[in-house]
Formats: structure tokens, sequence, C-alpha cells
């Protein structure tokens, strides 16, 4: 059999690590060699980690990233490497460095430059142009990057129609959404099908700042079927044969091929062929039973994604432990849960807040998620800290009755508690707001949206309840009345959230429709939502864009997420058509 080993290196680098990446990556190495590989594959900027940003500005950084990569080029012997680096040359390219015996031979630059969500290529690097393959032994090899296999058009069909490409390979970083791996896999088995080539995806994985990239680097065949997958949101090398006698006689079959050549003869520009010096066995025993990952369920999936986003962010960014108000709620409970599977019980303090208003049932479920977490956990009452806080805006606040202005005062002190230990012992506070409550500004500045990262921003407060749930499928530690109460602040007698909002399963829906869709009043009303709780709705988001701008980032699990998604002015005098 004509085949190639490849090994997926699915790594998780720090942006800026350049040794410890460098490092990473050279394991990576020696583990491919170990398996006889004759290629590994690192994903899309890799070497400095993704996304960069404006480091990419400074001189310093881009020849800090080229000698790490001459580093890790020495490294590169008996097997080939496909690293990703941004490469001076004239201007900026987000790059595929080959590395080969040694040395550099040559370089493959990013095409098609996304510039929309998240991403921000467009300012940083220019696009290049241009077909490149490389060729080892006879095989053909197409490599893009990330964006390049996303269109039906790119760089990736001339390769593999005018340049004869058996085997593409795209190097990545996809950042994770809800449903993205499902669409991706999509994406990528009809490239694999409409070229008629094998196609090797490998993705980064781990959190940078609001983003998480949950891997699931893959192979597939010609046909589009998935022969190896890595694992999900975990570290891993995905080793893996590429049968390209299968490619040939599929090729062979499919007059396609033969309609469309003379297209793309005319219309292709020249190929650059890069040899590859590398021994492709043909003897070889195959691998046994090569890697299928499964793909996690929904809420699994989800879940992984904030716990790796927070253990990457608070250990990235040189934390141990972290400190959270337990409430007694769902959304501290969730938040608990999650510190405590991403850094350890250890590592995780839990401190309860009471007032005048808490509920017993409210500090009895805090205290037994506490225990059954084996997290430390901490009492400190907040009365005599609101006793003298009203106590000293007596004289001032003289005629007036007692309103939002005292419920939010409550929230602040407990902000200043929190901040209070973090200081004191060096834990990083991990606020409890979800993506409901941002919307529509159901938070308070200074308050419980105090602190260093939100965990659950972008998630909507129906989903955080499925997300407890699927928690507690696990091993059972929030408490049943936590998901059976209503959700309350506590911040008055006898409040309930939806004394001020629309019940959560009526809300969530309308904020997607507003906020992830840009739906307009009108077309919301015709999907048949509520007239007046639409209106109502889209004013407490349209009024809340300067709370969500002092909000400290969190993960990003749905397609648009606040902050790098969704962009809106905070000066900003355009409303919706209420009409």
């Amino acid at each position: 059999m004509r085949s190639l080993r490849l090994a997926l290196a699915q790594i998780n680098p720090t942006v800026g690590d350049l040794t410890g990446n460098v490092k990473k990556m050279g394991e990576s190495l020696d583990q491919a060699r170990a398996h006889a590989a004759a290629i590994v594959v690192f994903p899309e900027l890799a070497l400095c980690g993704y996304p960069p940003e404006d480091l990419l500005l400074k001189p310093s950084f881009i020849r800090a990233c080229r000698h790490g990569l001459d580093k890790l080029a020495e490294q590169c012997h008996g097997v080939a490497a496909l690293v990703g680096f941004p490469e001076e040359a004239g201007d900026l390219y987000n790059a595929a460095a080959i590395l080969c015996d040694g040395k550099l031979v040559g370089t493959y630059r990013k095409q098609l430059l996304p510039n929309y969500g998240v991403f921000d290529e467009d300012r940083y690097f220019s696009a290049a142009q241009g077909c490149m393959v490389l060729v080892a032994q006879g095989i053909r090899i197409g490599v893009t990057i990330c964006e390049d296999i996303w269109h039906p058009g790119g760089p990736h069909e001339a390769q593999a129609r005018f340049g004869q490409a058996e085997l593409l390979i795209n190097i990545s970083a996809s950042p994770y959404h809800i449903g993205k791996a499902k669409s991706r896999e999509r994406m990528l088995a009809v490239r694999a099908l409409d070229n008629v080539a094998a196609l090797a995806y490998c993705n980064l994985v781990g959190g940078q700042d609001e983003l998480v990239f949950d891997g699931g680097s893959a192979v597939f065949d010609s046909s589009g079927k998935a022969v190896a997958r890595g694992k999900q949101f975990a570290e891993d090398l995905v080793v893996a044969d590429v049968d390209l006698d299968e490619v040939e006689r599929r090729r062979l079959h499919d007059p396609r091929r033969r309609k469309s050549h003379r297209q793309w003869r005319a219309q292709a520009a020249a190929i650059e062929e890069i040899a590859l010096p590398i021994r492709c066995e043909t003897d070889r025993a195959p691998l046994v039973g090569q890697p299928i990952q499964e793909p996690l369920s929904a809420p699994a999936e989800v879940y992984e994604a904030l716990v790796v986003g927070t253990r990457d962010y608070v250990q990235k960014n040189g934390f141990e432990r972290v400190v959270v108000g337990l409430s007694g709620g769902i959304d501290s409970a969730l938040v608990a849960c999650i510190g405590v599977d991403a850094l350890g019980s250890d590592n995780v303090i839990g401190v309860s807040m009471p007032s005048r208003y808490s509920s017993d049932h409210s500090k009895t479920d805090a205290a037994e998620l506490a225990k059954k977490l084996g997290i430390r956990y901490l009492t400190i009452p907040i009365e005599p800290a609101f006793t003298a806080f009203t106590q000293m805006l007596t004289t001032t606040f003289a005629g007036r009755s007692p309103d939002l202005t005292e419920e939010n005062l409550q929230s602040r002190i407990r902000g200043t508690l929190l901040m209070a230990l973090s200081n004191k012992f060096g834990w990083l506070v991990v606020t409890t707001g979800n993506k409901s409550e941002h919307s529509v500004g159901y938070a308070t500045l200074y308050g419980d949206m105090a602190g260093g990262f939100a965990v659950i921003k972008d998630v909507p407060k129906t989903l955080v309840y499925e997300l407890g749930r699927f928690r507690n499928s696990r091993s059972v530690v929030i408490p049943e009345n936590v998901f059976l109460k209503p959700p309350s602040a506590e911040l008055r007698p006898d409040q309930k959230d939806s004394d001020s909002l629309p019940e959560y399963a009526e809300l969530d829906p309308i904020l997607a429709s507003y906020v992830e869709k840009d739906c307009s009043i009108a077309e919301m009303v015709a999907a048949g939502f509520n007239p007046s709780t639409v209106t109502q709705v889209v004013k407490f988001v349209d009024r809340s864009e300067y709370k969500r701008r002092q909000a400290p980032p969190g993960v990003k699990i749905t397609p648009r997420a606040f902050g790098k998604d969704r962009r809106l002015p905070i000066t900003n005098r355009f409303r919706e058509d209420e009409s």
C-alpha cells in the first residue's frame, strides 16, 4: 500500500511563551518519531500561540518567533514538520513553515484572511497568492491554513486539481462555539470529497482569554469519511496512515476532474513545488486501531469548554486558586463546580456573604454544595457593613425611600469583600453572572460584576440549569433545591428575578434572536414573541452596553458573544423601530 504516516500534534500553546511552546513542540516531535511518522503537523500560529493580537506589531516579537522557529528546526531530523508561525518577508504573513533535516525548506502563506467575529487578521497580515505543493517520494501534498479550507474555491482546489495534490493538510486555530465541531467536520468532509483527496486537519486546543479551542483534529479519506479523530478539549497526538492508493482509485473513477482540468490549467497560478526529502515507508505494518474519538454530547461539549477556558485563563495568568461568592443559587453553584473540575477542590474557595434578606435555604444550599465539592467554605456576613453604609448615607438620602440604590449597595459590599480576599491571598475572583443577566443589565457594576474572570458570562440562564443537571449526572453535588426554587438576587424581601425580568424560558429565545442574530423588533414579533416583552427586552439590552464593556472576560461558547464578537458603541442613539 502506498501510504504516508502523519502525526497531528494537537497542542495547547501559551501566547508569547516561545520557549515553552518550542519545548512542547519538541516533545511532540519525539513522540511522532517514536510512532515512525513521516510528517508531524502543528496548528496555526502554534509557535507563538493564537491569537497573538498586537504582539504582532512588535518587531522584537517577530524576531523572537523566527529565533524559536530556527531552534525547532534543529530538532527536525528523521521527521518533517509543518509549523504555524508569523513570517516577516517584506510584509507580515500568517505562515506554515516546512521544516526538515534541521532547516527551513519552504513556507506556505495564508491566502484567505478572516476579518469577522473574533478575527482581525487583516489588521496584522498580508494575504498571499499562488499555489504551493510539497512533493515527497512522488506523493503530492497541499498545505493550507484555517480559513483557506472554509471556502469552496480556496487554494485547496488549485492544489488538488491543478497541482495534483493527493493529500491536503490544513493547520488551524478554530475557536469553539456550540455546534461548531459538527459543522466543521461536515465542511471538511465535503472538501475531501469534492477534491477527491485525503484531508488532514490539525486544530489548536486550550483557552486564550475569551476564546477556547476544542481540538478535534481529524483525518478524512477521499470519500469524506473520518478515519482518525483526536480528543476534544485535550492535547492529543493523532497518528494515522493515509491511504494514497485509495485516492488514486477514486480519481480514476471520477470524471469531474477531467472536465475541470482544462479550466484550472488556464486559471491557476504557476505551481511552486517544494521537495520534501522524507522517506515514506511502503512495507511497514499498518497502524492497529487508528484513533476515532467519539464526539462529546452537546452539554458535555459546553461544559468541557468552560472547564478548559477557566483552567487555562487561571493557570496561564499565574494564579493558583480562585474564590467565588456562593449565594445558594444555580449560577454560583455551576461556577464552583467548573472551578473544582478545572483546578481541583483544594484550589477553590467558596464564600457565603449573607444579608438580612438571605433566606435560610440559600445559606444551607451553599454550605451543602461546598461540602459535597470538598472546597474551603467561608462565611462573612455583610450586615455590619450594610448597616454602617446606610447610617453614613442617612442625612444625604433624607426624604428618599429605599430603592435600587440600597440593593446595589449590598452587591458592592460583597464585591469589595471578594476583592479584599483576592488582594490578601492572591486568589482570583471568578464572577457568577450569566449571559441572560449581562444582556439585560441585571447585574451590579463593581458588585457581582467585580472580578477577574466571568466563567459563565456567555451561558444563557436556561443553559445554566441544563449544565447543572449535566454536572450532577456525573456526581450529585448541586442540591436539588437549587434547581427548584425561583431565581432571586435576595436584595429585598421576597424578591424574585421574574419581578424585573420575563421568565428566562421566554427571555432567552428573545435574547438569542436580538443579540446573536440581530433580528429587528418587527421580525421577533412576527416570529411569535410577545410585542411588549420584545420591546422591553430590546430596551434593556441597548441601555446596558456601558455595563458590559466593564465586565471581566469570560469563555465564549455561543456563536456571538459579547466582547470580541458583538461590538457596539456605548454612545449610540439608534433604536430599533417599534412599529
